[in-house]
Parts: structure tokens; sequence; C-alpha cells
């Protein structure tokens, strides 16, 4: 018998059978894996796809974008799997064990974002309208693989994917955070650090706050003081800092590259100290201010009807126009207590017209529905429900960013020791059960561009406290972005959030593990 025994493992070892698993493997289901954003369609199989070290990367067609997101997949699985997977250009069909990318589409409607991800045993196949849907359908397979994938060191496997189907597709075009570099400063690496981070919920945009009474973070040629004086402090009194151009510039990049686009904000005639402070010709008595560091709001206001302020409009709109690609300037347009109402009407139609004039469109706080509206303006809904209305009913599209939902420097509750709670205290689920479409009577799906979650960042000093205020609150609302809202279910989605703790934590990310969701036990990960 034992003789037999030893035969039998001979023979197995030959096969590459283990004894130990006589029995058959589990059939995989792809409807239960715990995708967030959740797709729009799943169908399962019940089989596996293997990355194995004779994985490699088919791409079909010249697309030299489609090429630069088959890379960024391999080399997001490098690091966890060992495996140097080479990226081949074809007009055939793939080897057996392979990922294939190809577009179904000509790729010129670049806020497509669609993909399907066909997951078979002998090829895993994405298709895509354009490169961006492609870059979607890479966070999914990130989610699909065991959570060890997000490693930076190599593990053993098995590196499986559940098999089947999924169709997907974002509900709204728009989906983004706001990150307030103004406030407190944040480095380039720790820019990237967050797009990394939102590009992993299927974010599209991130929206850079880059001026405020505390500091100008962004270079301007024509006027240099804005940097080398109001950029020189923050909340608090720390040696605050900016982006130069080339800098600015390299973020963009790296966004692109993950088909995020970056929305500048120069938010004006208010929040405006830290260039009154650098020019004192852009105050109305001639006198420069002192420099800011608290945490008020409402007393800073540029001299809207001196000349020189609208040069100073047109200088730093066209010197940012020049650097950024993407279709948005933002020009704030909030809390302007110090501009009268006569004023604030007149300079807002002014600032339009000059951001028009570089071939950019409009976004700015809901106030600014209180004013003409250009053609192609959109009012990022944050405070007032009826200046929501007021856009739309001058035709203009809103991109929705509540406070009392959308806020991540809103506390979670009492306990929290970062953030504020003049909105309110926003727990994970209160970010998670809301509906765009049906928050604000008169503004329906159709009038809404899509969703932000801004993260201002009076209290916020560095990079884990970032990170603790918008993970995980920030996938949800990424889910209200993406998915339907009929597939939207709380319960449903709080198991789904509980399965990507262990994935957060090999990420790194320093989260807010909130006691509505029912994270696994340690020993259960």
């Amino acid at each position: 018998m034992k003789q037999s025994y030893v035969s039998m493992a001979i023979v197995a070892l030959s096969l590459g059978i283990s004894l130990g698993s006589c029995k058959k493997q589990e059939p995989s289901d792809l409807t239960k894996e715990s995708v967030i954003p959740a797709p729009v369609s799943v169908t399962a199989t019940g089989g596996y796809f293997t990355i194995s070290k004779n994985t490699d990367i088919y791409i079909k067609g010249e697309s030299e974008e489609l090429r630069q997101v088959a890379q960024h997949l391999a080399d997001r699985l490098k690091p966890a799997t060992g495996f140097e997977m080479e990226i081949i250009q074809t007009s055939g069909e793939p080897k057996r064990g392979s990922i294939f990318f190809l577009l179904t589409g000509d790729g010129t409607n670049p806020a497509d974002e669609s993909y399907e991800l066909a997951i078979g045993k002998k090829v895993m196949q994405v298709s895509a309208v354009n490169p961006a849907g492609a870059f979607r359908a890479i966070q999914t397979i990130r989610q699909l693989l065991p959570p060890e994938i997000e490693l930076s060191t190599s593990g053993e496997g098995p590196w499986m994917v559940p098999t089947g189907v999924i169709s997907d597709y974002p509900d709204y075009s728009y989906r983004g955070m706001m990150l307030d570099v103004a406030r407190h400063f944040f480095s380039v690496e720790e820019v990237k650090r967050v797009i990394d981070l939102i590009a992993y919920y299927k974010l599209n945009v991130l929206h850079l706050h880059l001026t405020d009474d505390q500091g100008w973070r962004i270079e301007i040629k024509s006027w240099p003081n804005l940097t080398a004086h109001g950029g020189s402090t923050e909340v608090g009194g720390g040696e605050g800092g900016f982006f130069t151009q080339e800098q600015y510039s390299d973020i963009v990049k790296y966004a692109h590259e993950r088909h995020i686009t970056i929305v500048p904000e120069i938010d004006m005639p208010g929040h405006t100290n830290a260039a009154l402070a650098s020019y004192a010709e852009l105050n109305c008595d001639g006198k420069a201010r002192e420099l800011y560091t608290g945490i008020k709001v409402g007393f800073s206001s540029l001299c809207v009807r001196k000349d020189v302020t609208y040069k100073f409009v047109d200088d730093v709109i066209r010197e940012l126009s020049e650097l950024t690609p993407g279709p948005y300037i933002h020009i704030g347009g909030d809390e302007s207590h110090s501009t009268k109402t006569e004023d604030y009407l007149f300079f807002m139609e002014k600032a339009q017209e000059i951001v028009s004039k570089y071939g950019k469109s409009v976004l700015g706080w809901d106030e600014i529905a209180t004013t003409r509206l250009a053609e192609g303006s959109v009012a990022q809904f944050w405070a007032k429900a009826s200046n929501a209305q007021k856009a739309v009913e001058q035709g203009a599209k809103v991109l929705f960013s509540p406070a009392i939902k959308t806020y991540l420097d809103m506390q979670y509750d009492t306990t929290t020791k970062l953030g504020l709670h003049w909105a309110a205290y926003i727990e994970v689920d209160d970010a998670y059960d809301w509906d765009p479409a049906t928050l604000v009577d008169g503004v329906g799906k159709d009038n809404i561009l899509g969703v932000e979650a801004p993260l201002w960042t009076e209290t916020i000093t560095n990079i884990d406290e970032l990170e603790y205020m918008v993970f995980p609150r920030l996938a949800g609302i990424a889910e209200i972005g993406w998915t339907p809202a009929l597939k939207r279910d709380w319960v449903d989605y709080r198991e789904r959030l509980a399965k990507h703790g262990e994935r957060l934590k090999i990420m790194g990310v320093d989260f807010y593990q909130s006691d509505r969701v029912p994270w696994p036990e340690p020993d259960q990960q």
C-alpha cells in the first residue's frame, strides 16, 4: 500500500497534480467579487484565468495610448508577481494565457469610458471604445485579483481571476476629487499619490484649489511675487510652498497618463489675501495686505473697478491655460462677502469673458449662478440649492459637491480629531447613501455634469491625515459617480467596502475604519 501511494505521488508530480487537492477546485462566481465602483453588468462562467510567468500582454493595432495603458498594467502587476510581461502588438490573436487589449472605436470621443472585460480560461480580453475605458478596466482587473497584488514585493500567488464578462460604463462623465493645496501645501509626490489612489476607484478629475487667503501655489511668471511672497506661508504659519510651472506640468502629465484631467482653481474675487499681500496695486487703497495664516473666510477682495485687476486676471488665466490641456479653469467665486453685489456681478462676467478668450470653459462655486453665466460655464453646487436651480434656469450644467454629503474635511463623528463639522458630521454611509439626481428639486440627471468630493485642508497637514479623511468615503462617492442609481445599495456596498480594507492596508492607505462597515477580523483576512 505504501509503495502504491509513492507511485501515485510520482505520477501526480509528473502531471503537476497535488494529492492533497484531489477534490475539484471550487467554481468561481464573478458576480460576488467586491469591485468598487460596482460594474453595470456582470455575468459569471465559473472558471478561472491565471496570470503566470508566461503571461504577456497583447494589443491589437498601433495605438500608442493603448500601448501605454498595457504598459501601466504590466508595471502595476510586476512588483507583486515578479513577472516581466512583454507588450506585443498584433494584428491577429494572442497566445493562450495572455491578456489582450483592443479598441472598438476610433478613440475620438474621450468622454466614452466604456469597456468590456471578457475573462476566459485561456485569454482575458479588454475591449474599450478608447484608451480611457481600457484604463478603467485595469482598475477592475486589479480588484479582481487577490489583495496581495498591491504588494510592493514579490509574492507567491496564485494570481487567479474569476471568469465571466463585465460590461461597464460611468453614469456621469465628471467624477472628481478636489484637493486644497492653499491652506496647507502638498508636494508634487504627494499629489501624485492622490492621483494614483483616485484612479483606483475610476475617478477622472483632480481639481486643485491652488490659491486662497493663506497661500498662492502656482508660479505665474508675469507676476512672480505671487509665489515668492504669497506662497511663503500657510495655515498655522508653516513655510508653505508652490509648484513651479514645470512641476505643475509634470503633475498634469502624470494625471493624463492615468486618464485624469487636472482642473486648476484660482479663487476670486474673494479668498485672495495671498495675492493682495503680494501686490499692493490689487487693493483699492494701494496698500499691500499682511500675509494671513488663520482660517476665517470672506474678508478679502480684489479691487474690481481697477484696470490693473483685469490685467492681473488675464495674465494668470493666460499662463494657466497654456499649462492646462483640460477644458476647465475654475474661478472660485465663493464667499465673496467683502465684495459689493454689483461689483461681484461685474467682476464675474469679466472673469468669464477672459477664461472664454483663452479657449476654456468656466467652473465656479454655486454663487456664480447669481450672475449671467457664459455659454459652457458650470456651477459647482456646494451650499445653496437655489443657486443650482438658477444655473439650470440659465441652461448651465451643475457639478454636485453638496457640503453635507461630499466635503471630506467634515468630521466622521464627534470623536474625530481632524477636520471640522460646520456643514455636518459625515459618516461613511452618509457619504454614500444619496442620489444627485433627486437631491435638488428642478435639477435632474440631465442637468448634472457629475460629482466631486472636496478636501479643504485647514486642519490637514500631511498625507496620512489626508488619507484618513478621504478614505473610505471617497470610494463611495466614486460609486455614486460611476454606478447607476438603481444598482447602488448601502447594505451591498458596505460588504464590498469591508473587503477593500485589506487592499487599502497593503497599499499603505491610512484610512478610517468606520464601525458601520463589517471589516474582517485580522485572522480572517
